[in-house]
């Protein structure tokens, strides 16, 4: 998945992005309501998580906004504001859910799966295609139910490919859901990913989860 992060203070955008990249995902900060905007209008993420406190525009105003362009895209709004009246607030302006400040990682973590699930077929934690089986709690992934050692980028696409199975998945859709805006790609990187997971999982599993029109030599 590729997350928008939209927090203006530093640190925590900084740690938030350090932990959720740990876990597999493809994380873009920014850190105003406009800079939000932009994104959006350009290259809309998977899923945004939008602070309400912003330097120029009031979260609210940017959920609305963002609504008005894209009524499914998921918005989980991250605020120090936790009253009661604060959250219904913004689930009527069309947050999907709302954490409120201080929070754990691990209950944003859970948070951003639910979302997932509700963006693609994949209504389970785990995953399984033939021999290969997947756990997006753990990160754990098994083949011949031995477990299997992956590197972060080979787990990230290994993950984008089994979630997608039956889809056509381009070079550009790939390299955005494992790579953030300031992560250099070098133009074989995909390739090189590809390789490896055929010597870890066999070539017949790539052709599994690919979709029609999908070339892996062609990506």
């Amino acid at each position: 998945m590729q997350i928008l992060l939209v927090e203006d203070d530093r640190p925590l955008a900084t740690g938030l992005q350090t932990a959720l990249r740990k876990q597999g995902y493809s994380v873009n900060h920014v850190e105003t309501g406009d800079a939000c905007l932009h994104v959006v209008g350009i290259e809309p993420p998977d899923i945004i998580i939008l602070d309400l406190g912003l330097p120029d525009i009031d979260g609210l105003k940017v959920l609305q906004k963002i609504r008005e362009k894209l009524a499914t895209l998921p918005v989980l709004l991250l605020t120090a504001r936790d009253s009661v009246d604060d959250k219904v607030a913004g689930l009527d302006s069309g947050a999907d859910d709302y954490l409120a400040k201080p929070f754990e990682m691990t209950e944003l973590l859970a948070r951003l799966r639910v979302l997932e699930r509700r963006l693609g077929t994949v209504k389970s934690t785990c995953i399984s295609i033939g021999e290969v089986s997947l756990d997006t709690t753990s990160q754990a992934v098994f083949y011949r139910e031995e477990l299997q050692e992956l590197s972060r980028k080979e787990y990230m696409l290994l993950k984008s490919l089994m979630e997608n199975a039956g889809k056509v998945l381009t070079r550009s859709t790939l390299e955005a859901r494992l790579y953030s805006w300031d992560e250099e790609v070098c133009s074989n990187a995909l390739e090189v990913h590809i390789h490896h997971l055929r010597k870890k999982l066999g070539a017949d599993f790539i052709k599994t989860v690919r979709g029609v029109g999908y070339k892996v030599n062609r990506l």
